[in-house]
């Protein structure tokens, strides 16, 4: 009984091809299941900056309406801080060129609106009557620009 019992030797590249393969299918895996997780994170992002712009133009607008109604009402205090914040919000917003929330159109007719920021805001500091009618005039203006 001479049998061969000593082991034979596993020869070591059929071991470390055998983990490449195992290796290359867990990444082919790992891909397949990231990919569309991807997608729809990207999707996903992109969904999240058009909300995200129509929430600041909507903020915008609402201050500025806000205002109007305050002024017409004789609430100038208010009226004053919210078109502060108004113009505060649309001159950080056309400063911020190609990146900001309004196209290049209505960028370039922004600063007919800036330019009344001093007057209009002299006017609810006074608590003038006056002041309700510039602001609607300039709440029209707003949506003209806005809307083409």
């Amino acid at each position: 009984m001479s049998e061969d019992l000593q082991p034979k030797p596993i020869e070591s590249s059929s071991v470390m091809r055998r983990y490449i393969i195992y290796a290359a299918i867990l990444v082919i895996v790992f891909l397949l299941g990231l990919i569309p997780m991807w997608l729809k994170a990207r999707t996903a992002e992109s969904s999240r900056a058009e909300a995200e712009h129509q929430l600041v133009l909507c903020k915008m607008h609402s201050d500025l309406a806000s205002a109007a109604m305050d002024a017409r009402r004789g609430d100038y205090e208010p009226a004053r801080q919210a078109l502060s914040r108004f113009f505060t919000s649309l001159s950080e917003d056309t400063a911020k060129g190609d990146s900001s929330n309004y196209t290049a159109a209505q960028r370039s007719n922004m600063p007919t609106l800036l330019a009344r920021r001093d007057e209009l805001i002299t006017l609810l500091a006074r608590s003038d009557p006056a002041s309700a009618d510039r602001l609607s005039d300039l709440f029209v203006a707003y949506r003209k620009i806005v809307n083409g």
